[in-house]
C-alpha cells in the first residue's frame, strides 16, 4: 500500500520533516518514491511547502495519508480539492448513466 507520510531530516531539537510517497512496509526514514513537500513544525508559523499538483495526483492514484500528513492536506486544500473532484465525477457517471 503507498502512504503519504513525513521522513524526518534534521538536527537534534531541531527536526524537520520531508513530505513523502512510500512503501508502507519500508521503514521510515528508508527508501521513498518521491517528494513532494517539507515540513518544518519548530518554525514559528509552521512553515509548509507543497507540490500541490504531485499531492492531488497521488490521492488520485489512491495513495493513504498518515494523520498528520492529513491535517497538512486539509489546511493546504488538496483534501477539498480531491474531494470535489470526487464528487463531479460521480455525477458525471450518474448523468451518463440516466441518458443512457
Amino acid at each position: 500500500m503507498v502512504k503519504i507520510r513525513l521522513t524526518r531530516i534534521g538536527r537534534t531539537h531541531d527536526a524537520f520533516y520531508r513530505i513523502v510517497i512510500a512503501d508502507s512496509r519500508r521503514a521510515r526514514d528508508g527508501k521513498f518514491i518521491e517528494i513532494i513537500g517539507r515540513y518544518q513544525p519548530t518554525m514559528k508559523d509552521n512553515q509548509v511547502e507543497l507540490k500541490y499538483d504531485r499531492a492531488l495526483y497521488w490521492m488520485q492514484q489512491g495513495a493513504q495519508p498518515t494523520e498528520t500528513v492529513r491535517s497538512i492536506l486539509r489546511k493546504q486544500g488538496v483534501l477539498k480539492q480531491y474531494h470535489e473532484e470526487k464528487v463531479t465525477a460521480k455525477k458525471a457517471l450518474k448523468d451518463a448513466k440516466a441518458k443512457a
